[in-house]
């Protein structure tokens, strides 16, 4: 589920798109008892909730007559194919056309059309590699999306949500070779023969690069392509935050960074707060820390492929219980 930020046509904006992420389940063919009871748990918890998802029934007959295309395809993704590419960005643009109505909504939300232009893109627990024209290797991480413009003088990749893995190619049939240069919302990276990841996140005031092998320059947005003084080079086994103004110190890179291209978590001396928010990105529904036990710490390796199974061995790890309403559900607390 989402957090509570903002506000969408007199709703909380977390609890408008935790009530479509609920109205969304219950339209596939899997939806169980078990899961309506808990929606029903869900909609008696607050009198926001069930107001909300009052709402969402009279506004359900002007969504199935969406005239807007776009408004269609998103609601298409959603309810057909629960689970496929982009639902929470469906989610999202839903939510929108059901409390305030799709064209609004994606005319102040520009990276839901970004996100539903882009040429490849994760789900949520998914990677995808790909092999592109010039040998370069690229790897979605989850819930990501790229733009990919390999034809002109410069090759280009825009990151526009996610994290992405990139090992450059020696663009064999050019010579000599065309400059890449992986753009983001807060500025550009230029590789110079290296693998790094780039990282991203929607409302994020700042994105990361981690350099495994060669150099990457990173200009600031607000700093033009040949100001030196506003770029910085993150060389190989460092990483660096930047935002639209500037490059934040380079720090070295510690254990585990990466990992998830090989389909692994590592966690060092991690606070359980941060860890399940890390994990979250990778699964369904919504999972939250108790406060109480937030200061705890985590380390391990474990594989994304069954969150589930991470979940599960925490008790033994940790003075902590977890507590599921259903799968999208979950909370870390205390032992009782």
């Amino acid at each position: 589920m989402t957090s509570r930020v903002g506000a969408i046509a007199g709703f909380d904006a977390g609890v408008a798109q935790q009530a479509v992420e609920w109205w969304v389940t219950l339209q596939g063919g899997d939806a169980t008892e078990s899961l309506r009871a808990a929606c029903a748990r869900w909609r008696e918890a607050h009198p926001e909730h069930e107001r909300a998802w009052r709402h969402i029934e009279t506004a359900d007959r002007r969504m199935r007559h969406v005239s807007d295309t776009l408004g269609a395809s998103l609601a298409q993704a959603a309810l057909r194919a629960p689970r496929s590419r982009g639902r929470r960005m469906a989610v999202k643009a839903i939510a929108g056309a059901l409390f305030v109505g799709t064209g609004a909504w994606v005319a102040s939300d520009p990276l839901t059309v970004q996100w539903l232009r882009a040429d490849a893109r994760t789900g949520v627990g998914e990677r995808r590699t790909l092999r592109l024209a010039d040998g370069t290797t690229l790897v979605l991480n989850t819930r990501s999306a790229v733009r990919l413009s390999m034809d002109g003088e410069v090759r280009r990749i825009a990151l526009v949500d996610g994290e992405i893995m990139v090992t450059t190619g020696k663009d064999a049939g050019h010579v000599p070779p065309r400059p890449l240069v992986v753009t983001t919302a807060h500025g550009t990276l230029e590789p110079l023969g290296t693998r790094f990841v780039v990282r991203q996140t929607q409302g994020s005031s700042d994105a990361t690069v981690q350099v495994f092998e060669g150099a990457v320059r990173v200009t600031p947005a607000a700093a033009s392509a040949n100001d030196a003084a506003g770029a910085q080079i993150v060389h190989a086994r460092e990483q660096a935050q930047f935002h639209t103004g500037g490059v934040g110190p380079v720090q070295p890179l510690t254990d585990g960074d990466g990992a998830w291209a090989d389909g692994m978590f590592v966690a060092v001396d991690m606070r359980l707060d941060a860890f399940l928010a890390e994990l979250s990105r990778y699964r369904r529904g919504y999972l939250r820390c108790d406060p109480a036990v937030a200061s705890l710490r985590v380390s391990g390796t474990y594989p994304l492929a069954d969150t589930d199974a991470i979940l599960g061995v925490l008790p033994h790890a940790l003075p902590v219980s977890v507590a599921s309403v259903t799968r999208y559900w979950v909370t870390v607390g205390p032992r009782g």
